[in-house]
């Protein structure tokens, strides 16, 4: 019984790495059909989710910027996992208990891809090899133009391009500061705010952001330029 249990083991693990091995290559060119929380939003709501890739040159240059600074400030300067935030939220959790997120859009494009949503160790030891994979595979203008097309923007709505018409009514490649800012700025929660009803928590996380784009510099934008 120990032996089936352990080539049934050996078995899924081997699975799995060719699942993400494969995945990480051809996601590398050709856009995903759909993600694991896709599948899941469609199955809770009953109905297909809205999800149209686009290319990185139909986004709004406006809405890359507000991504990386809402996301992950440091996404030209890292190769997947940003140790400086890592450091900085254990700092925290020793300091007040609670682990806050250090996650880099590598992590959360390795994370949407190949994993599940939700929290817990296990499933961050795993997103850390799958983004450091993934930056050393992908140029750096690929992971921001998969994270663009896969993240969940609204209830059903996955991506800029269906996003930008469902909430401003137009093309995301001619999104404004503001509109950009937005959409980055319900990321943390799609299903709760919506970037074209926005709260006034969300109204004041906009203009952070937008204040915050206006500093990026040239070193920050340099690997999508």
């Amino acid at each position: 019984m120990l032996r089936l249990l352990r080539r049934l083991l050996l078995f899924t693990l081997a699975a799995l790495a060719l699942f993400w091995g494969g995945g990480l290559l051809l996601f590398r060119f050709i856009d995903p059909p759909a993600t694991p929380l896709m599948l899941i939003r469609s199955a809770e709501r009953g109905t297909a989710v809205r999800y149209r890739p686009l290319p990185l040159s139909a986004q709004s240059p406006a809405l890359v910027r507000a991504v990386i600074v809402s996301e992950d400030s440091r996404f030209c300067l890292h190769n997947g996992i940003d140790l400086g935030a890592v450091q900085d939220a254990l700092d925290d959790y020793e300091e007040t208990g609670r682990l806050r997120g250090a996650s880099t859009i590598p992590m959360q494009v390795a994370r949407n891809l190949f994993l599940w949503p939700g929290g817990g160790f296990v499933r961050k030891g795993l997103e850390a090899p799958l983004a450091l994979a993934l930056d050393a595979l992908w140029p750096k203008r690929r992971i921001i133009e998969v994270y663009l097309n896969i993240a969940e923007m609204g209830p059903g709505l996955f991506g800029a391009g269906v996003a930008a018409e469902v909430h401003f009514g137009q093309p995301a490649g001619r999104l404004g500061e503001t509109q950009a800012a937005r959409l980055a700025a319900v990321l943390p929660n799609p299903n709760r705010w919506s970037a074209g009803s926005p709260t006034a928590y969300i109204q004041r996380r906009t203009g952070t952001i937008q204040a915050r784009m206006a500093q990026l510099g040239p070193a920050q934008l340099a690997c999508i330029n």
